[in-house]
């Protein structure tokens, strides 16, 4: 019987979330142009409650490491009216996709020839890759996250410390590096040399973490036996 649901942040976000504009439930992102749902303030059965009621759409969250855990939802009766349901929701859902979606693809065909010239030279300058190792004192970081400073693009580094960045970049640009306990680094890109070699300093002062970014929710199944 499937009752519980984890979080995880697959994508941790690098933006600042006390320069948001204040909302509701949190605090509204320039950037992705989102809401983004503080919930440090919440208790476990608000945060179990949130998820029930906002099942079919995407979430983008502030929450501490300790939050990020499996969660029980409480069991409910099925009812006669629950296969019904279930086809409302599937179509509800369907149809808020393609609404997200059209908001997200932005019309060009009133672009004019002057932008379009700039959009292909600036695209011409992405012609940099950027690759490197990211360590501490004590040798490689995994997992460490090298993200391109203003948006959700980036990568992890892999067992050896070891990143290429998956998209070619342009001077200027800049890489902000971050792993949990330590401080954030920012790399501008001069050269395909700029960030080789990235050596990470612990984080004294910090005695918790807060973790931003784009929420995974992923269900956990129980088995049926008593």
């Amino acid at each position: 019987m499937n009752n519980q649901f984890s979080l995880q942040i697959n994508a941790p976000c690098t933006e600042n979330f006390d320069t948001f504009s204040s909302t509701q439930q949190g605090g509204f992102c320039d950037s992705c142009k989102k809401e983004v749902i503080d919930f440090t303030r919440m208790n476990t059965q608000e945060i179990v409650h949130y998820f029930q009621a906002n099942t079919t759409q995407n979430t983008c969250g502030r929450f501490k490491t300790h939050q990020l855990k499996t969660y029980d939802h409480p069991i409910q009766k099925r009812s006669k009216l629950s296969f019904i349901s279930g086809i409302g929701l599937a179509f509800i859902a369907l149809f808020s996709f393609g609404k997200i979606q059209g908001q997200e693809i932005k019309n060009q065909t009133n672009t004019s020839d002057q932008n379009t010239a700039k959009l292909q030279d600036t695209t011409s300058q992405k012609n940099i890759t950027v690759k490197g190792t990211v360590t501490d004192d004590g040798g490689p970081l995994p997992g460490a996250n090298v993200i391109l400073e203003g948006t959700t693009l980036g990568v992890s580094t892999d067992f050896d410390g070891h990143f290429e960045f998956p998209e070619k970049l342009k001077k200027g640009d800049v890489l902000v590096v971050s792993y949990i306990g330590f401080n954030s680094k920012r790399i501008v890109v001069q050269n395909e040399n700029s960030a080789q070699s990235i050596s990470m300093k612990v984080n004294l002062k910090m005695d918790s973490c807060v973790l931003m970014g784009k929420v995974a929710v992923n269900k956990v199944y129980n088995s049926k036996r008593n």
